[in-house]
């Protein structure tokens, strides 16, 4: 039974970008790219659990702080999802992952700031 609710737009997305994460991370290896593939793998995935945590949180300022972390491990996944498309080093098509990581840090964006004037 799925326990996401509906109407948690960035819960899903994120759960279904670390899906596609985990896509892009075995077509890496299968193309034999082990070592940037285990970064993007550790903080593509990880956008989703800290969004948990934040839904889980103890307090308004301890919610800011997870999806803060969750922002940073996206702007980080933006980051190797960039040297792979300006490098090469596999022959995956990059720009729909880049699309998607920018719609996650504009709403992750968004929550954070509208949860911070509200503190």
């Amino acid at each position: 039974m799925n326990s996401y609710k509906e109407d948690n737009l960035i819960q899903l997305k994120t759960f279904d970008f670390a899906l596609r994460i985990i896509q892009f991370y075995t077509q890496c290896k299968a193309q034999n790219e082990f070592i940037l593939s285990k970064q993007i793998l550790r903080c593509g995935t990880s956008i989703g659990a800290n969004i948990e945590e934040a839904i889980a949180a103890q307090s308004k300022k301890d919610f800011i702080s997870k999806l803060s972390i969750a922002n940073k491990e996206a702007r980080e996944t933006r980051y190797w999802l960039r040297l792979y498309q300006s490098s090469n080093l596999v022959q995956i098509e990059i720009d729909s992952y880049l699309i998607e990581i920018e719609s996650i840090i504009n709403i992750l964006t968004k929550i954070i700031k509208t949860s911070s004037k509200n503190l």
